[in-house]
C-alpha cells in the first residue's frame, strides 16, 4: 500500500507545476467572462485537465465541470470548489495580461481559484494510488451574484463527505491564510424601493406629494431601524446606495428610484431585516400620502464553516505552511459567497489565502479596477486545496 504523501511534497510539487498555474491563470484573466455562461473558461480548463484520468460531467444549466478523481481504494469523498466567472467592470491595472475586453475584469481572483484547483487535480492525479476515496473537483460560473453553486447543485453534484474552498485576499500577505470558526461571510439580499408621489411645479409643493423628502426620511429611517431594532451582538448592514430622482431644477419628480443591498451574519438577522425594510419603507411613505413599491431580490445564505471541520484546516494550513501561517479572523468579512449552498448541504470550511503583492502596502481590494495578486502564492492555494484532500480521505482509511 502506498503511503499518503506528506504536506512537503505535495508543496514541493505545486511549486514545480507554478509556470503552468500562472500560465493558465493569465489567459483566463485575458478572456473574461460574466455570469452562468463561461463557454471559453470551460475549455481552458478542460484543455487543461485533459491528459488526467478524470470523470468529467459537464453541467447543461451552466458552463459549469464537475471532475472526480477516484482514489485506489474505497473511502471517504470531498469536493474542492474553485469558481470561474469575472465582473462587469473595466479593468485599470496595465498588466500585460489585462482583460482583452471592456468591462469585464477577473477582479475578484476567480482566475487564480481556476488556476488552482486545476493545479489540485493533477497533483492528486498524480497521487491517486495512494488515495483512499473521491475527489469531486467543482468548477462552478455565476459566482458574482447568479447563485451559480445553488444552479448546480440543483443540476445534480454528488453527495461527499466534506467541502473545501479557497478565496484570494489581497489584504492578507502571501503565506498567510485567514480562517475562523462559523459565520465566516455575510448573507446578502439587495433591494430597490420607488416612492410614488404626485409631481409639479416646484414652485408649489404644497399642490404636490414630493417624493424627494420622504425618500430622504425613508434612508434615514431604515438606519435608524438597523441600530435600533438589530442586535449589535447579531449584526446586519443595510446600505442604500443609489438614489435617482428629478428631471429639472423647476419640477418635482413624480416619483424617486433607491436601491441597496442587505447583508447579515445570521439567519435571524436575515429575517429580520427583509421584514423591517418593507415595513419601514411602506410606513413612512404612506404617512405623508405617497406609496413605497418595494422589491427584493434574494441573494445568498451566510458562509458558515463547520467548527470541526475549520479546525482540521487549520491544523493543516498550519502543518503545510507553519506555525505563523493561520491569521485568526476576529470578526467575518461582510462580504458574500455562494459557497455558502456547498457548506448548508456538506460540513467544510472557506479560508482566505493571502496573495498581497510584493512591495505593497495598502493593496486594492477584490471588486477594484486595480486589484492584482501574487502568483507565487497560487502554488500555496494549490498545494493547500491537495493536502486538504489527502488528509480529509486518509482520515477514513
Amino acid at each position: 500500500m502506498s503511503t499518503t504523501p506528506d504536506s512537503k511534497t505535495l508543496l514541493d510539487t505545486a511549486r514545480g507545476l507554478q509556470p503552468r498555474l500562472v500560465d493558465l491563470r493569465r489567459r483566463i484573466h485575458e478572456e473574461p467572462e460574466l455570469g452562468l455562461d463561461t463557454p471559453a473558461t470551460r475549455k481552458q480548463i478542460l484543455d487543461d485537465l485533459a491528459d488526467l484520468d478524470l470523470e468529467i460531467d459537464l453541467h447543461k444549466k451552466t458552463s459549469g465541470i464537475v471532475a472526480t478523481l477516484r482514489g485506489a481504494r474505497p473511502g471517504r469523498s470531498i469536493l474542492l470548489r474553485g469558481d470561474m466567472d469575472a465582473l462587469p467592470m473595466p479593468e485599470e491595472t496595465g498588466l500585460p495580461f489585462a482583460s482583452r475586453h471592456e468591462n469585464r475584469m477577473h477582479a475578484c481572483g476567480h482566475d487564480a481559484h481556476v488556476s488552482m484547483l486545476a493545479g489540485a487535480a493533477r497533483i492528486l492525479a498524480g497521487a491517486r494510488d495512494t488515495l483512499a476515496g473521491d475527489v469531486v473537483f467543482m468548477f462552478q460560473p455565476g459566482e458574482e451574484c447568479y447563485g451559480g453553486a445553488e444552479v448546480m447543485l440543483e443540476e445534480g453534484m454528488p453527495e461527499t463527505d466534506g467541502a473545501f474552498a479557497i478565496h484570494v485576499a489581497p489584504q492578507i500577505p502571501t503565506g498567510m491564510v485567514g480562517t475562523k470558526p462559523g459565520a465566516i461571510m455575510a448573507s446578502f439580499d439587495d433591494f430597490n424601493i420607488e416612492v410614488k408621489g404626485r409631481g409639479g411645479h416646484a414652485s408649489m409643493p404644497h399642490d404636490c406629494i414630493d417624493p424627494i423628502p420622504i425618500a430622504c426620511e425613508i434612508v434615514s429611517a431604515l438606519q435608524s431601524f438597523v441600530t435600533r431594532q438589530i442586535p449589535a451582538t447579531d449584526p446586519g448592514v443595510l446600505t442604500v446606495s443609489q438614489i435617482h430622482a428629478g428631471t429639472a431644477n423647476n419640477v418635482i419628480a413624480n416619483s424617486v428610484q433607491l436601491a441597496g443591498t442587505m447583508r447579515a451574519l445570521s439567519d435571524r438577522t436575515r429575517a429580520r431585516l427583509l421584514e423591517g425594510l418593507p415595513r419601514v419603507a411602506e410606513g413612512i411613505a404612506k404617512a405623508h400620502g405617497a406609496e413605497a413599491i418595494i422589491e427584493i431580490q434574494s441573494g445568498y445564505p451566510v458562509v458558515v464553516n463547520d467548527t470541526a471541520f475549520e479546525a482540521f484546516a487549520s491544523d493543516t494550513i498550519r502543518d503545510l505552511m507553519g506555525d505563523q501561517s493561520v491569521l485568526a479572523l476576529p470578526q467575518p468579512v461582510m462580504g458574500a459567497e455562494d459557497f455558502s449552498y456547498v457548506l448548508r448541504r456538506t460540513p467544510g470550511a472557506m479560508v482566505l489565502l493571502g496573495v498581497r503583492p510584493p512591495g505593497t502596502k495598502e493593496p486594492a481590494p477584490c471588486h477594484s479596477s486595480q486589484m492584482m495578486l501574487d502568483e507565487d502564492a497560487m502554488a500555496l492555494g494549490a498545494a493547500l486545496h491537495a493536502t486538504i484532500a489527502t488528509r480529509f480521505l486518509a482520515s477514513s482509511a
